[in-house]
């Protein structure tokens, strides 16, 4: 099979794909679903060899045609096959008709759900609901879904699994957890980002074929960042090179008591590559920061006034790690939108923007907002439930709101810049072990030292988040993701900075 595409579709982009195959190129839709259930099935036996029992639960649109097919196909092939009949066969039309006659010409056993024994042995086969499926799955297939997920059986979904919204992500009150999902045509991004991530497994791609050409003809709004890609945009260093070609990073935070937020961020932009780094703290903080981090600067300021003289040095600033929501963490973020100068903006300096307070009508052009779902919420006057119920609306919604580039953080981070950068980026690296504390304190270094830099805001966001979520993959890798610390980030991220270099792809 291909490898994954990097253009994510919703689903009424693939619909449309689907229509000007067929009606514009003549691809029969009963061919495609033949190709579409002969991927499902190699992919099958490639992941589970040698087996000799599938259960097919299938719908009535052209999902559980598919489904139909992937029986008829197995039975062909002398696998003892077995459908779950979750839909009447009488709701069937066009393609999906001419599959279900398919596999009863082929002796297919036909099973309706209410009378199905939750299968007991091999492997299932999800062809229920498909892309198609809105609003909250409904009782018939609740209960199919109930029935699969306690089988402890391995799954495999078509297309996407059943009561996955394949636009955002979420999941439409129930749905199938599949080990393997087998999609087609065009990625779906509700795979990638949200709760999709959790409930398909394994992803697989298909374009079943389709020309090429036709792709042109319908214009996506979000594609996947592909680190081969972005890693060439760190050019190597030239032999006379001095701390003042890589920019000052200054991180500016650690209210009492979040003093180790600022020292995490600082020594990660070190980390990826910044000239220098320098943190502005509360005075109590001094000793540990150098005595974690001696290549760090470390300046205590007591109020904007003291950190203002300060300014003139960095070039890139980091503001909110463990910065808080006092009357000095306050201080601190409008001396720092004053400057000017590009930033960073993360953690409780965005809490505190939320409360309009701070920063009214500033020039937020130069700002790269890096919140997580809790953050974008306060933000936008929401819920956190409403951004993750749509993670790619919530996105243009503050993108809109705060003109300057936003970065999403969560499962299948997303990035958006605005109108002079069209279209939304989805990073489709890291890994659960980065459910810790300190995560995105080092996430903040890595984007203040690569806008240090000099890489655009949108190119230190598509850089900077896919190294991170690689940095953690590899300590995951080596480590676990059980306990993986921040700071157990720094090692890799180098190595991965490095990578290209050592490689000789410059």
């Amino acid at each position: 099979m291909p490898t994954l595409p990097n253009t994510l579709y919703s689903a009424s982009q693939v619909r449309e794909l689907d229509r000007i195959a067929i009606e514009e190129r003549g691809i029969p839709g009963i061919v495609l679903m033949k190709r579409a259930a002969r991927a499902t099935l190699e992919a099958l036996l490639e992941r589970w060899p040698g087996s000799q029992c599938i259960s097919v639960y299938c719908g009535a649109g052209n999902n559980g045609g598919d489904g139909y097919i992937v029986a008829a196909l197995a039975r062909q092939q002398g696998i003892a096959v077995e459908v779950i009949q979750v839909a009447s066969p009488e709701k069937l039309t066009g393609d999906a008709r001419r599959a279900f006659e398919f596999a009863r010409q082929e002796q297919v056993v036909f099973t309706p759900c209410e009378t199905a024994s939750t299968p007991a042995s091999g492997v299932i086969v999800d062809a229920m609901l498909g892309t198609g499926a809105t609003g909250t799955v409904r009782d018939g297939f609740v209960s199919a879904i109930r029935a699969i997920n306690a089988s402890g059986l391995p799954v495999v979904a078509v297309d996407i699994p059943s009561g996955l919204c394949s636009d955002t992500g979420t999941i439409l009150g129930h749905c199938v957890e599949a080990d393997l999902t087998v999609s087609f045509i065009g990625l779906k991004r509700g795979l990638l980002t949200g709760r999709g991530p959790a409930f398909t497994g394994e992803l697989l791609f298909d374009d079943l074929d389709v020309p090429d050409d036709i792709y042109g003809e319908v214009t996506a709004d979000a594609t996947v960042l592909d680190w081969p890609h972005l890693a060439s945009m760190l050019a190597p260093r030239p032999a006379d090179a001095h701390k003042g070609l890589f920019g000052h990073v200054m991180v500016i935070g650690g209210e009492l008591g979040y003093g180790g937020a600022v020292v995490m961020a600082a020594e990660a932009a070190l980390c990826a590559g910044a000239g220098l780094g320098s943190v502005a703290t509360r005075p109590e903080h001094v000793p540990a920061v150098l005595a974690r981090c001696p290549e760090v600067m470390a300046v205590g300021v007591t109020s904007g006034q003291s950190l203002e003289p300060w300014l003139a040095r960095p070039t890139v600033l980091v503001i909110g790690p463990g910065l808080g929501r006092t009357p000095w963490s306050e201080q601190m973020l409008q001396k720092a939108v004053a400057s000017g100068l590009p930033m960073v903006v993360d953690a409780d300096a965005l809490n505190i923007l939320s409360e309009g307070r701070v920063a009214v009508n500033a020039d937020s052009s130069k700002w790269l907002l890096t919140p997580h779902p809790g953050e974008a919420a306060r933000l936008l006057g929401i819920e956190s439930a409403a951004v993750q119920k749509d993670r790619f609306a919530a996105l243009a919604a503050l993108q809109k709101k705060y003109a300057g580039t936003v970065l999403l953080k969560g499962v299948g981070t997303l990035i958006a810049s605005g109108p002079d950068t069209p279209g939304i980026s989805l990073c489709p690296y890291g890994n659960p072990g980065m459910a810790t504390g300190g995560m995105g304190d080092v996430l903040s270094g890595v984007l203040g030292a690569l806008l240090a830099q000099g890489l655009s805001l949108t190119q230190a966001a598509h850089l900077g988040a896919c190294v991170h979520a690689l940095a953690a993959d590899d300590a995951a890798e080596h480590l676990g993701q059980f306990g993986l610390r921040a700071t157990d980030l720094f090692a890799p991220l180098r190595a991965r900075l490095n990578q290209n270099l050592a490689q000789g792809l410059w």
